[in-house]
This record gives structure tokens, C-alpha cells and sequence, in this order.
């Protein structure tokens, strides 16, 4: 699973990134260049969980007026 979405509002940037690596899986959320949080898992099931969260935070500030791009 890769996930990157990247969400606007005026100019602020806020991004989902799920990547995969050698040691499982990398999860950020970045805003304005900012990291807001960073984990490691080797679990997939603690990737559906973030991906989860993701949605459930991407879908509030969509509600909010920030733009998916």
C-alpha cells in the first residue's frame, strides 16, 4: 500500500503518506512541512489502522474547506 494525499486550504498544505520500505511500512502527516507524526510499522494491520485515521481526518478537514489534490 502507498498512500499519498495532500490536502489545501489558501497556503497551507496538509499530507497522508503511507510508504513502503525494507522494514515495513512508513507513516507521516506533514503539515506545512511540518511533521506531525512518524512511525515505523512492520505490522500491516497497524497501517490499516493509520490509513483508517487518515480517511477519518481527510474527510473533517474536507468539511472544513481544505481541497484535496
Amino acid at each position: 500500500m502507498t498512500l499519498d494525499r495532500r490536502l489545501t486550504q489558501q497556503e497551507h498544505v496538509h499530507q497522508f503518506i503511507v510508504l513502503r520500505n525494507l522494514d515495513g511500512w512508513e507513516v507521516r502527516e506533514e503539515e506545512d512541512a511540518t511533521l506531525l507524526r512518524h512511525v515505523q510499522h512492520d505490522d500491516w494491520h497497524r497501517v490499516e489502522r493509520d490509513a483508517e485515521l487518515f480517511k477519518l481526518q481527510m474527510r473533517d478537514l474536507k468539511q472544513r474547506g481544505w481541497i484535496e489534490h
